[in-house]
C-alpha cells in the first residue's frame, strides 16, 4: 500500500475533473433518466439536470484541500495508501451531504422518505459508482500526464566512459562533493536522502550546471536546499536540508552571501 501512486499535485488540474463531471453526470442523467428523471419535460431537464452535475463537481472539489493536505504531510508524496484514504473519504462525506440534500431539498423532512439503508443501497451507491470511474480515470491520467512532464525536467549527471550518471530533477540534488576523481552527489530519493559516487569531475559539472552554487574548491550546492548560515573558529559554512554541512571559502563567501541574502529576502 505504500507503492508510490500517479499524482498531479497542482490543485487548478483537478478543476478539470471537476469539470468533466458536471458534463457527465448531466449526460448520464439526460439519456439513462434514472429514478423520476424520465418524468421531467425536456426544459425542466436542462434546467435541473445541470444542478446534479455542479452538486457532483462540488463534491469533488471540496476535497481538495484534504488532498493537498495528506500530500504535503507525506512530505509531496502520494502512494496508493494516500489515494484509498482520500477515496474514502470522498465517498463517506458525499454519501452524507447526498442524504442530506435528500432529506432537506427534496422531500423537506417528509416521515415517508427513504430510509437510511434503503436510501445508500438503491440510490446513493449506485450514483457515487457512475461517477468513480470518471473520478479514478482523471486522476490517474493525470498524475501519469505530472509524472512524464517531471521526468522530461530531469537533468543527467554523466559520468567519464562507462560509468553510469544519474537522471534526477533539479531540486533533487543536495549537494555534491568531490573525492579523488569521482564526485559525490548528496540527492533525495522520494524522502529519502541518498549519495551516490560518480567517475566526474566537479569543475565539469560547476560548468555544465549553473545552478549549482560553487562554495569551496571541493563542493557544490543546489541553494535550493539551504537553511541557515554557521560559523566556527572563524570559517563560514552553510547548512542544507537533511543537516549537511558544507564549507563556504573566502574566494567564494561574498557571491555565496550576495546570492542567498537576494532569494531569502
Amino acid at each position: 500500500m505504500n507503492r508510490k501512486y500517479p499524482f498531479d499535485p497542482l490543485l487548478k488540474h483537478h478543476l478539470v475533473i471537476a469539470l468533466l463531471l458536471v458534463v457527465w453526470i448531466f449526460v448520464f442523467l439526460y439519456f439513462t433518466e434514472p429514478l423520476d428523471v424520465n418524468e421531467f419535460g425536456d426544459n425542466e431537464k436542462l434546467i435541473y439536470l445541470p444542478i446534479y452535475g455542479l452538486l457532483g463537481a462540488l463534491l469533488y472539489v471540496i476535497h481538495l484541500p484534504f488532498q493537498n493536505w495528506l500530500y504535503k504531510r507525506e512530505q509531496n508524496s502520494w502512494t496508493m495508501s494516500s489515494e484509498l484514504i482520500w477515496l474514502l473519504l470522498f465517498i463517506t462525506v458525499s454519501s452524507l451531504v447526498l442524504r442530506l440534500y435528500y432529506l432537506q431539498v427534496i422531500v423537506e423532512w417528509n416521515p415517508n422518505a427513504y430510509k437510511l439503508w434503503y436510501h445508500l443501497r438503491a440510490i446513493i451507491f449506485p450514483a457515487i459508482l457512475t461517477i468513480l470511474p470518471i473520478i479514478l480515470i482523471g486522476r490517474f491520467a493525470l498524475g501519469k500526464y505530472h509524472e512524464k512532464l517531471l521526468e522530461d525536467k530531469k537533468i543527467e549527471l554523466k559520468g567519464e566512459g562507462n560509468y553510469e550518471g544519474l537522471r534526477l530533477q533539479l531540486n533533487d540534488i543536495i549537494s555534491i562533493q568531490s573525492s579523488d576523481n569521482y564526485i559525490e552527489v548528496f540527492y533525495l530519493s522520494g524522502t529519502n536522502l541518498k549519495k551516490t559516487l560518480i567517475r566526474a569531475k566537479l569543475s565539469a559539472i560547476d560548468d555544465e550546471f549553473d545552478f549549482l552554487l560553487r562554495t569551496h574548491r571541493s563542493h557544490l550546492i543546489n541553494p535550493f536546499h539551504f537553511q541557515q548560515w554557521k560559523t566556527e573558529n572563524g570559517k563560514h559554512f552553510l547548512i542544507l536540508n537533511y543537516d549537511i554541512i558544507v564549507p563556504v571559502s573566502k574566494t567564494y563567501l561574498e557571491h555565496i552571501k550576495s546570492f542567498i541574502n537576494s532569494t531569502t529576502n
